[in-house]
């Protein structure tokens, strides 16, 4: 079995402003005369799951709450508005709808909660697509971490010499070295500085280009 395993946030969609959004009404609720934090600088710090983002804005914004006391109202906050800007990446449908025509299964692995990834998916119309949409809560571990890499290769009976992993970050490098699968750096997403400096296997400039590494 032939396997494409993407991230989500950065790689398929585009999620930023959604989630700079909700990091901010949460702290509007929690810390109400701290400043906003930059859309850039939350971009900064998405990747490693939504605990790691929370710890992170609070450094940031030097307050002394608990992320575990902010993490519910966070999530809470974006599940009240994680599709108001959330979008496709520009070429994603097509190219995704070309792997899997190719006989390509295709999956996703993120750090996000799982139910608010397969949420975000279903409500683009894209959920289908994928045989397993797995959040950090559905993996044994989280990226970097190649267990759920190498649980998911398992469960769909798919060998690591057969399998792509493409996302956005170095996390998602780290992830594929450690599970010894290829990994595609694509450069539309969060950190293109990052992902070219982790040098995965292919970069890729637009989906079209994974298109073409994949199909041929």
């Amino acid at each position: 079995m032939q396997l494409v395993v993407f991230d989500l946030d950065g790689t398929l969609v585009d999620s930023a402003r959604d989630i700079a959004a909700s990091v901010n009404a949460a702290l509007e609720q929690l810390a109400p005369a701290s400043a906003p934090v930059p859309l850039e600088r939350v971009v900064s710090f998405v990747g490693e799951g939504a605990r790691v983002l929370i710890e992170r804005v609070l450094l940031y914004q030097g307050l002394g709450l608990e992320a575990d006391a902010v993490l519910p109202v966070y999530l809470q906050c974006y599940r009240e508005r994680a599709l108001e800007t959330t979008r496709l990446y520009a070429g994603i449908e097509d190219a995704l709808a070309a792997v899997a025509a190719a006989g390509w299964k295709l999956a996703v692995l993120t750090n996000k909660p799982g139910d608010l990834s397969r949420s975000i998916l279903e409500g683009l119309g894209i959920a289908p697509r994928f045989a397993r949409i797995w959040g950090a809560d559905d993996a044994p571990a989280r990226k970097p971490d190649p267990a759920g890499l190498l649980a998911l290769l398992r469960e769909l009976e798919a060998p690591a010499a057969e399998a792509w992993v493409v996302g956005d970050s170095p996390t998602d490098v780290e992830t594929a070295r450690a599970a010894r699968v290829r990994i595609a750096g694509v450069l539309w997403g969060f950190d293109a500085p990052g992902v070219r400096a982790a040098a995965p296997d292919r970069l890729l400039e637009n989906p079209r280009e994974l298109v073409r590494l994949i199909v041929g």
